[in-house]
């Protein structure tokens, strides 16, 4: 046989070797496989998730955040530190705008608009990779995309003008769709007081929150109120609905002196002419005698309905972030649903709430959700998705709507809201003093709930609710036409355009 078919004298073919080593090669680069999917498939929860691990904190920070725009403009922004954790958040004009942008902090987190619109701000919503898997593999984020409001900047800068930095806030929006046209809150912070991590920024927390005025509270969307007498829209569109009230000039039955059913206690009047007055008196003064006895003919069950219609008691309400529920007690005595029915007893709404309202009458008792985003955008513009705006409900009828808006608008050309009117414009509102405290002892809340329609538009373009806590006016109803409906009255003119 030749000298090249054999191998070396007691030696193995070489072939054997080169087998063994390729094998155990292939062996070792399949551990490798497996532990590399062990380690970035199964265990990065784990570390993703290990306080120790900043890597996903330094990548948040490594490039700018997308911005909130109002009327086509940014109101956020981003500046380069040259730090570890690069880029913090800027604001403009932040106490104007932090009761919908919220604030975006590497110490504290994210609230409002910067936290429900985190993923697409940040760059981590899938929406936004045009290659989402390869974004998945390389765990790169996309550019932060951009959130448009549905904010209108002249109304959002009338209504911070007209609080002038008393304690309240102000909610307007549009009543043919939903869309959310000022949300204000006083007093306010400048977000960008958070954005860092420095020792400033946790002064700045400290500070803020154990301000006895929390100007961190967002008072038009999460704190409620007392609405007093503006829910007796509310009461006069379940008596309507109900067939309770049928005409609106016919006198009622209902005493001055009220006396509560089944207790001693006597509701009074502020003013005089209340009693057997008829709906649309009591409505444009305010007669709390004649809305509590309405309550009570109405009912709990068409009262909470009704209520419950326009929103009250939902807990789910989202702008796209939570809003505080207002309530409707739905379990209470006569004496209780009277008080309720002028809203006092356990009756709260947001400002938010009684914008809802006031839009209801406003769009034929159709409630069209609100909402504060029209659309999201990559950053170069493309939309990524569209507006907010959810089908509306019917909440009374349409008849009813037409006879609360002859209601409101009554309030403003001859009641207590004459301070709304606008010239160019038709203009329906309630006003509204909300008692609260220890045996009513405290300064009473002055409330305005209004909506406002061109002489030139086929259609109210704004409805609007603002509330004062600290309201300066005597402990009358007409309060409510004092501090409140000069505030409204300048939104609604911002949006009209007057």
């Amino acid at each position: 046989m030749s000298e090249y078919g054999r191998t070396p004298e007691g030696g193995r073919p070489m072939t054997r070797y080169i087998r063994h080593a390729c094998a155990f090669c292939a062996l070792l680069l399949a551990a490798l496989l497996v532990n590399a999917t062990r380690v970035q498939v199964v265990q990065a929860p784990e570390y993703d998730g290990n306080p120790a691990n900043r890597r996903a904190t330094i990548a948040r920070y490594q490039q700018p955040r997308g911005n909130i725009l109002v009327g086509g403009g940014p109101v956020t922004g981003s500046l380069d530190t040259g730090e570890q954790l690069r880029y913090e958040r800027t604001y403009l004009n932040g106490p104007l705008y932090a009761p919908v942008t919220g604030f975006s902090s590497q110490t504290y987190g994210t609230t409002f608009l910067e936290h429900a619109a985190d993923g697409v701000l940040s760059g981590s919503d899938p929406m936004l990779a045009p290659l989402p898997l390869w974004n998945d593999m390389t765990r790169k984020p996309a550019r932060g995309g951009d959130v448009v409001t549905t904010l209108n900047r002249q109304a959002q800068e009338a209504a911070y003008r007209a609080l002038a930095g008393r304690k309240g806030a102000v909610a307007a929006i549009e009543p043919a769709t939903g869309r959310i046209l000022a949300l204000v809150t006083s007093p306010s912070y400048d977000p960008a007081e958070l954005s860092g991590n420095n020792e400033a920024v946790s002064s700045a927390w400290a500070r803020l929150n154990h301000d006895p005025e929390k100007p961190m509270l967002n008072r038009a969307v999460r704190q409620t109120y007392p609405p007093g007498s503006t829910f007796k829209v509310v009461t006069a569109a379940a008596a309507l609905d109900a067939g309770v009230v049928t005409d609106l000039d016919e006198r009622t039955d209902s005493p001055d002196p009220y006396r509560l059913p089944g207790t001693t206690t006597r509701l009074t009047n502020e003013g005089e002419g209340c009693a057997d007055a008829s709906v649309r008196d009591a409505f444009e003064w305010s007669c709390n005698t004649v809305f509590a006895k309405l309550g009570v003919d109405v009912g709990v069950r068409d009262m909470a309905a009704t209520a419950q219609a326009f929103g009250f008691n939902d807990t789910g309400l989202r702008i796209p972030y939570t809003a505080a529920p207002s309530t409707f007690d739905t379990r209470v005595d006569k004496a209780q649903l009277a008080l309720s029915s002028i809203g006092q007893y356990n009756t709260r709404a947001t400002p938010l709430q009684m914008a809802m309202v006031a839009a209801a009458v406003a769009d034929g008792g159709l409630l069209r959700p609100p909402y504060l985003v029209e659309r999201t955008t990559r950053h170069g513009g493309e939309t990524v998705a569209g507006s907010g705006a959810r089908p509306g409900r019917q909440v009374m009828r349409p008849a009813t709507a037409a006879r609360l808006m002859e209601l409101m608008a009554g309030v403003v050309e001859d009641g207590t809201g004459t301070n709304a009117a606008i010239p160019g414009a038709l203009v329906g509102g309630k006003t509204g003093t909300a008692q609260h405290g220890l045996g009513n002892s405290g300064v009473p809340y002055a409330w305005f709930v209004s909506w406002a329609q061109a002489d030139t538009s086929p259609e109210p373009q704004v409805a609007v609710a603002v509330v004062v806590e600290d309201a300066s006016a005597d402990r009358g109803e007409i309060s409510g036409g004092g501090d409140a409906a000069p505030i409204a009255r300048e939104v609604m003119r911002a949006v009209l355009g007057k």
